[in-house]
């Protein structure tokens, strides 16, 4: 007879312990251990040696014959960018996103597009009802909906059987927290639940060849609820992310095993789903900031894609002793960084000054070439003297207050000038002699050239 005990597994990387442990001694995470009611096999019953399966031996790494992964077109140019030119068959994919972010909204629309594929969309939070009410404000027309069937299940053997049956192109599970198995005795949710549920989906992902999308939620911290085994196992993690009370979301990949992590899609929320945004230079950007100060306009790049971003910056006298620090969208410690090489080589006294720092459209840009536009917009706003509306810029600032060179020059400068910018501050580089352009190039090597050119 099995016997039944409880333990307690780590959220983060699955360790388990007797008794509750504030501090996880595997990963060093602290309060991430929760309990588990465990069914255990008595050891008497298991055995040591396995059977061997047909056909499965080791072979050599040299005679294993590569071929380029076949991809299935979601008809969405931003979610196959992110993916990495589509969506490769036999993958598991983990979509993760805050509640009513519009991940379901996103994976329905993406199927109504797919012509000729027949999907499966098992949903264990909504009923068919629920979801032919969201189609039909997706789509207009009823043909859409021709290869799309929907079953509203939350027992996963009972998915499988269906899945036999109806042999999809496409599996979509809504959410991957709501369903279970029978060979776990834990609760729906449940870390024990969801690391079952997940591996077996993988096993039948890879067996069959069939491109499964889950769709997962997140805790209150702000990562995928579940076990860090979860995303160990899929193939390929996107966060959906944006603010409910603006009507832009971001898709970014954080894991891809078949292309780039550092790639984004760019959505907006209409009342008729979400649509892709092709060209984000043009919405990132204020139609007319002529005369405000504090605006600069830096050339950044995500992953392979060039964008002009907007930074907007406010400086202002400390109320209270201490002055506030403030950043949404960039890293406050590499501001509190650019605040200090301002202070000491270009000799602009900040240090009982208030600072906010701002980037426009709500993203977060990690790119180190938006450095020069930060600290052109903090020295305007402190001067309250206005940026050409003409200008844009591109550098990393070093600690020495020297501008740093950046990758991917000449496609900044084509973006700039197919947006109709007349200048653009670039590092002092070499091989853009060859480049054609019509915008005005300058180079500055330190950032009180980078001010001249600016302010005069």
């Amino acid at each position: 007879m099995s016997k039944t005990k409880s333990v307690y597994v780590c959220t983060d990387c699955g360790a388990e312990a007797l008794k509750w442990i504030g501090k996880c001694p595997s990963c060093g995470g602290w309060n991430t251990y929760v309990e588990e009611v465990v069914k255990k096999e008595p050891s008497a019953q298991r055995s040591i040696h396995g059977i061997e399966r047909s056909g499965v031996k080791p072979q050599l790494l040299r005679d294993v014959t590569s071929q380029e992964e076949a991809r299935l077109d979601l008809c969405d140019a931003e979610l196959n960018r992110v993916l990495g030119g589509g969506l490769v068959k036999g993958s598991l994919v983990l979509i993760g996103g805050e509640p009513g972010i519009g991940k379901s909204t996103l994976v329905l629309q993406t199927v109504l597009k797919l012509k000729g594929l027949r999907t499966m969309y098992v949903s264990g939070e909504e009923s068919a009802q629920q979801l032919k009410l969201r189609a039909d404000r997706l789509s207009e027309n009823a043909a859409d909906t021709e290869n799309c069937f929907v079953f509203c299940e939350t027992n996963l053997e009972q998915i499988f059987v269906q899945a036999h049956n109806l042999q999809p192109d496409l599996l979509i599970i809504d959410s991957i927290q709501t369903m279970f198995t029978e060979a776990a005795e834990s609760s729906p949710g449940s870390i024990t639940q969801v690391r079952e549920c997940s591996a077996l989906i993988l096993k039948y992902a890879k067996e069959t060849g069939t491109p499964v999308l889950l769709i997962g939620h997140i805790n209150k911290e702000g990562s995928i609820a579940g076990p860090k085994v979860l995303e160990h196992i899929v193939d390929t993690v996107l966060q959906f992310e944006g603010d409910q009370h603006y009507m832009y979301r971001i898709l970014r990949s954080i894991k891809n095993r078949f292309g780039s992590t550092s790639e984004l899609g760019i959505y907006e929320m209409r009342q008729s789903g979400l649509r892709q945004v092709s060209n984000p230079s043009e919405l990132l950007l204020t139609e007319n900031h002529e005369g405000l100060s504090g605006v600069a306009i830096a050339a950044a790049i995500e992953g392979a894609r060039p964008f002009l971003i907007e930074t907007q910056s406010l400086v202002s006298t400390a109320v209270y002793g201490t002055p506030q620090r403030s950043a949404t969208g960039f890293d406050i410690r590499r501001m509190n960084m650019l605040l200090a090489v301002l202070e000491k080589r270009a000799g602009f006294k900040l240090a009982q000054k208030d600072v906010f720092l701002n980037i426009a459209g709500g993203l977060r840009v990690n790119d180190p070439a938006i450095d020069l536009s930060i600290i052109s917009a903090v020295l305007s706003s402190s001067l309250d003297i206005s940026i050409d509306r003409g200008v844009c810029m591109a550098g990393e600032v070093g600690l020495s207050g020297e501008i740093r060179p950046v990758t991917r020059i000449e496609q900044r400068i084509q973006e700039a000038e197919k947006l109709g910018f007349s200048r653009i501050i670039i590092p002092e580089m070499k091989g853009l002699e060859s480049l054609k352009a019509k915008i005005e190039i300058i180079k500055a090597r330190k950032v009180e050239e980078a001010f001249r050119a600016l302010f005069g």
